[in-house]
Order: C-alpha cells, then structure tokens, then sequence
C-alpha cells in the first residue's frame, strides 16, 4: 500500500462534512412570515384580515424594521394557519433545477483505501443529497478493520458482481451475491469483506 493511500473511511463522510462547514444563516423572521404568506396566495392586506394585525405592522415585520411580540406571533401563526415553530425555520433556499452529471464508465475519481478501491461517481455536482460510487472490496477478513465503520446517513448497497458478506452491528452476518442489496442505517457499525475468489464490486449510494 503506497504512502499515498488515503485514510480508510467512506467517501461519503465528506458529504456529511460539506454540510456541517456550511455557514449557519442567521434567523430572518419577517423572511419567514413573508415566505409563508406568499405560499398561501395572500396579500398583505388579506393576512391583515386574517391575523388581526395592521397591514403596516406585517409589512414592517416583513422587512426588518419590527420584532413581533409574542402575542403577534400567537396571532400570526392563528391568522396563517401554521404552528409557531414553523414561524422560526429558515426559509427554503432557493435552487437551480435540473442539474445532472454524467459519469462514464470508469472515468469516475479514484479514492482508494487500504480496504476499499472506491470509484466517486457524479463528483461535478456540489452540495448533493446523494453521494454515489462504485467501489471493489478489497478487505477479506473481519480483522482487516481495526473497528467498525460508523457515520452520519443512510446507505443502499447493491453488489454488481461477486460475493460479499455484510457484518452489522445489531443483526446476524448476511452473504450476498451479484444483484442483491441492501438498505441501512449508517450510523449503525457496519463493515464488508469479499468472499468470491476474486474481488467483489458493488454500488454504494448514500444520503446525509
């Protein structure tokens, strides 16, 4: 194994990492109760009926210029129909549609370990909610791994070719063969090994 070899860990680690350097936005209320109004089809003047709140008052606290009391607050989530909780999320980003990236066969990023030679599929793509990749097992023993793998998400694993067995921290060990698959909790210890005699491939996809 080359000096170069990365640490041996799931690529997708990286999805989960992304997320948590994102910059935390600060909370925008008048955004909020702007976003929720619009998305009810209402006026400012309509949601003034509705919340018994002066059309000037909402128009303030849509801009910034007014903090809402908390009897306001009562009266707007009344008024808009919605809990007040629902008042302080952060208002949904807006984002492009229709992305896609095509990754051929093979010209996929190299991301090799001393267990695993993953493939990164669709790496154009930033801030995905999925992170997919190929990868050929190379560990054959349940000592290869100094302790289980663990991380934030959910993965799917589909075996392309050959046969793996797939250790879990709370179930029984399973042998599966080419097109078999499973779903789980990647929280949840969690390590393979390939029991064919060549090295098995398969398909991993996981979502933060």
């Amino acid at each position: 194994m080359s000096e170069d070899t990365q640490q041996d860990i799931y690529p997708s680690m990286t999805v989960a990492r992304e997320r948590e350097s994102a910059k935390i936005e600060p909370l925008q209320l008048g955004k909020r109760l702007k976003e929720i109004r619009m998305s009810h089809g209402l006026t400012l003047e309509e949601a003034s009926k509705r919340t018994g709140l002066a059309r000037s008052t909402l128009s303030k606290i849509e801009n910034e210029q007014i903090s809402p009391t908390f009897q306001a607050m009562q009266k707007l989530a009344g008024g808009l129909n919605v809990d007040m909780p629902q008042l302080f999320a952060p208002p949904r980003q807006t984002r492009t549609t229709g992305r896609r990236d095509i990754t051929l066969v093979e010209q996929g990023k190299p991301h090799p370990t001393s267990t695993y030679e993953h493939e990164l599929l669709a790496t154009q793509l930033t801030n995905k909610k999925m992170m997919p990749f190929k990868s050929q097992i190379r560990a054959r023993h349940f000592s290869d791994y100094p302790d289980w793998i663990r991380h934030d998400g959910e993965e799917f694993l589909l075996v392309l070719n050959g046969e793996i067995t797939f250790f879990s921290e709370f179930y029984e060990p399973v042998n599966l063969n080419e097109g078999d698959s499973v779903y789980y909790d990647a929280n949840m210890g969690h390590m393979l090994i390939s029991v064919s005699e060549n090295d098995a491939n398969i398909l991993w996809v996981t979502a933060s």
